[in-house]
């Protein structure tokens, strides 16, 4: 065989590429989707050709669509929000001319969630909980055995206080921890596992401290194959995201509701994670909830350290999240569907290796 007749053609370099590619005809109509597209637009390729590119994607930026409706125009968007049949995403849009055929374009579409995981999570993370735990626990210590012996010597009707002593240095001592564990640049060792049954047990922890009146709801594929993951790791990170949830959507008006879904990406996701390694990331796991949503002013760095809307939020929960997420070479983003007024939080992981499986 020659080497000309091995080297992939064409199509399949396409079909290879990790983000959405579109070719549009002359009258703005979808004429060729890669698989991608499908996973980012929610659509089989067979519902997307033949349809207007702006039917099938919802954009509110008017300045786009001046420039979409534009034959001859050429396009570079970055951080647009579109609207499309699998929720509300961030996107950087491009548009293209065909220079053999006049009036056909292509439009490409990466997912920011994905961009941003690209990063190494170690840039985002401080350095100063890992160096500080260790100073911060042991004068900790002494003020927790100080509060003990005023609490044997003082008035019954004092001891209150001494005893917030107490309370307060535990309070101080699992924020350490948690800055600690953010800090650490250890992952736990992985292995084939069983993503329902992590979920159902993460489930049964939230459910148990207090459903607070919210319906679960699960929506899973029951022919996933296992995924590559820390069974620890992975479940402390779906115990973080259902407690977020259920507190967010706790008080909407008709009733809280989680939707827990995973489903197997058609298309080949991708995800630069480390230098000079791709991993493929095609088991979803999705945790929705139905609460108004994080303050759009922090909405963009929600999982960096210490940046949180929520009353009394220390911010270290989504940072925690992501670093698990990213030890197991997994892709988490955040996005927000203002119209269904829904919260998802999405998760792509590996599949298990076959000799582990």
């Amino acid at each position: 065989m020659t080497e000309e007749a091995a080297r992939p053609d064409p199509q399949a370099q396409i079909a290879g590429l990790v983000f959405a590619l579109l070719l549009i005809d002359p009258e703005g109509r979808i004429a060729e989707a890669n698989p991608a597209a499908e996973d980012l637009l929610g659509r089989s390729a067979s519902r997307l050709i033949g349809q207007k590119f702006t039917d099938m994607v919802e954009i509110a930026e008017k300045r786009v669509l001046v420039r979409l409706h534009e034959p001859e125009a050429q396009l570079t968007a970055r951080g647009l929000s579109i609207g499309t049949a699998a929720g509300s995403r961030q996107v950087n849009l491009t548009m293209s001319l065909v220079a053999t055929h006049s009036g056909w374009r292509v439009i490409t579409l990466s997912d920011i969630g994905q961009a941003h995981m690209e990063k190494s999570v170690e840039d985002t993370l401080p350095a100063a909980p890992s160096v500080l735990a260790h100073e911060i626990k042991n004068p900790l210590a002494a003020i927790r055995g100080a509060g003990q012996l005023l609490i044997r010597r003082l008035p019954e009707a004092d001891r209150p206080f001494a005893k917030m002593i107490g309370d307060e240095v535990d309070r101080i001592a699992r924020l350490v921890d948690r800055m600690q564990e953010l800090g650490s640049r250890s992952s736990e060792p992985m292995e084939a596992v069983n993503l329902h049954a992590i979920v159902r047990a993460a489930l049964t922890l939230v459910r148990s401290a207090d459903d607070k009146g919210v319906t679960y709801i699960e929506e899973f594929d029951p022919s996933l194959p296992p995924v590559w993951a820390s069974p620890d790791a992975l479940q402390q990170v779906l115990i973080n995201l259902l407690s977020n949830a259920r507190d967010a959507c706790a008080g909407a008006e008709d009733g809280g509701r989680i939707v827990v879904q995973t489903r197997f990406v058609s298309g080949l996701v991708m995800n630069v994670l480390r230098p000079g390694r791709s991993v493929r990331l095609p088991i979803e796991l999705t945790v929705t909830d139905n609460g108004p949503g994080i303050d759009p002013a922090v909405r963009d760095r929600v999982f960096e350290p210490f940046v949180t809307s929520k009353k009394g939020g220390q911010g270290l929960g989504l940072a925690l999240v992501r670093k698990l997420v990213s030890d197991m070479d997994g892709r988490i983003a955040h996005e927000r569907d203002e119209r269904a007024g829904l919260t998802r939080f999405r998760i792509n992981l590996a599949m298990a290796p076959r000799n582990e499986q």
